[in-house]
């Protein structure tokens, strides 16, 4: 079991990385072609290829019961799960299957936790989302990345609102099929998706709005710029980084 492992376009280790799995998280292997395996997440449904070497089975009991059940998720930038022989860091956003308060479960194996966690039997406030989102200011951006250690403008969404409970899938393309729609963003609310087209209108953006026409986004790094109705405003550069399309309410 690994922090953060790398899921990749193709079989090759300089192969685009298209996601990352944190710590916790299930898949199913669909395909496997010599070392690398094709994996299907279970969360979101998103497939790639990993290196074997960073493969962890788990029984097939396992895999049911983790996908029926609903995790917490690590809400501190870095902890440990532990056992006597092994320490394994786990960062913001990790899943902790099974936790108790005291320990989370993976297959048999039982695995100390002292660190904060979300609730998944909770519904949270939209304070706490806001809260968690800027606890991911400064993470540096990263094509495909999850992490707080590097992370990309729909992996923040993704993972902002998984903490939170709602499972948003991994691009913006597919992000903007969820919540009802704003019609102007003088009528946007701290929570509301953002989200932002090319020249060809394809969606490629997306950020979560705050207060005082400001949204929290990944540009070059996790960011506040300022969000009007032609789109993103990067003050430190002096221009419009991103074009509004459309603003997104999704319901937690």
């Amino acid at each position: 079991m690994l922090s953060v492992v790398p899921m990749r376009a193709h079989t090759s280790d300089k192969a685009e990385i298209v996601t990352q799995l944190v710590f916790g998280e299930c898949y199913e292997i669909v395909g496997q072609d010599a070392n690398w395996l094709q994996i299907e997440l279970a969360a979101d449904g998103y497939t790639g290829w990993i290196d074997f070497k960073q493969h962890t089975p788990v029984s097939e009991t396992y895999f049911r019961e983790w996908k029926e059940a609903r995790h917490p998720r690590g809400t501190e930038l870095l902890r440990f799960v532990e056992t006597p022989e092994q320490r394994i860091p786990v960062g913001l956003g990790s899943y902790l299957p099974f936790f108790d308060g005291e320990a989370i479960r993976v297959n048999d194996e039982r695995y100390s936790y002292s660190g904060q966690a979300s609730d998944p039997n909770v519904k949270p406030g939209l304070p706490y989302l806001l809260e968690i989102a800027k606890l991911y200011l400064k993470a540096p951006y990263l094509w495909g990345g999850k992490s707080v250690f590097g992370i990309d403008c729909s992996g923040f969404t993704q993972q902002v609102f998984g903490i939170c409970g709602y499972q948003l899938p991994r691009d913006a393309y597919q992000q903007v099929e969820h919540g009802q729609e704003v019609h102007f963003v003088t009528q946007a609310q701290p929570g509301d998706l953002a989200y932002f087209s090319n020249e060809e209108g394809r969606i490629i953006h997306v950020g979560i709005v705050l207060e005082d026409q400001k949204i929290i986004h990944a540009h070059g790094e996790i960011r506040i710029d300022t969000l009007d109705h032609n789109g993103i405003y990067n003050a430190t550069r002096k221009y419009y980084s991103h074009n509004l399309r459309i603003i997104k309410r999704v319901e937690l």
